[in-house]
């Protein structure tokens, strides 16, 4: 009984060597481009000018410095159904229509102080799709953000075990 299972795990582990790096091989950049979800370069330029609005640079990086567009990207691409991927495309072109409106030029060919207008005119809109789709954009730029490598690496402190322990602490009634 205990030869079957030897030959069993043993026949497992050689297969899991043959598989697993042709298996990791398979994730590169090229393999993890977005499926259906497509916008033109002047959408994704547009996009890149909203993050960096919505979080500048600074002293420290600002969101388009860190990729915080194409984490948008990919996470509309691969998270949100057809419905949300939708209202996404539409919203920017609302952005662009908005600032040609207001400022007779479009988002990106606008500077900073205008762009941030547009934004807060966008944010106290009664219109729900600029609304929502500003929303659904600040909390996606916020979250690419934080998880980006500059910030977790240079920015928030890691802790191994949470809290303090002292062992030998003298006790007051």
């Amino acid at each position: 009984m205990q030869r079957r299972s030897a030959i069993k795990n043993l026949a497992l582990t050689i297969g899991g060597t043959i598989v697993l790096p042709a298996w990791a091989n398979a994730w590169s950049k090229e393999t993890l481009q977005n499926g259906t979800f497509k916008i033109t370069y002047a959408e994704g330029t547009l996009l890149a000018e909203i993050v960096e609005t919505i979080i500048p640079k600074t002293d420290t990086p600002g969101a388009k410095e860190l990729g915080a567009d194409k984490f948008i990207l990919k996470m509309v691409a691969d998270c949100y159904d057809k419905k949300s991927q939708d209202i996404f495309a539409k919203g920017l072109v609302l952005v662009d229509e908005l600032s040609k409106k207001e400022n007779g030029k479009t988002f990106v060919e606008s500077d900073s102080k205008q762009r941030l207008e547009v934004l807060k005119k966008m944010s106290t809109s009664q219109n729900s799709e600029e609304k929502g789709f500003l929303q659904l954009v600040k909390g996606l730029t916020i979250d690419g953000y934080l998880v980006s490598e500059y910030v977790m690496t240079n920015l928030r402190i890691f802790e191994m075990v949470p809290g303090r322990y002292h062992g030998c602490v003298p006790i007051k009634k």
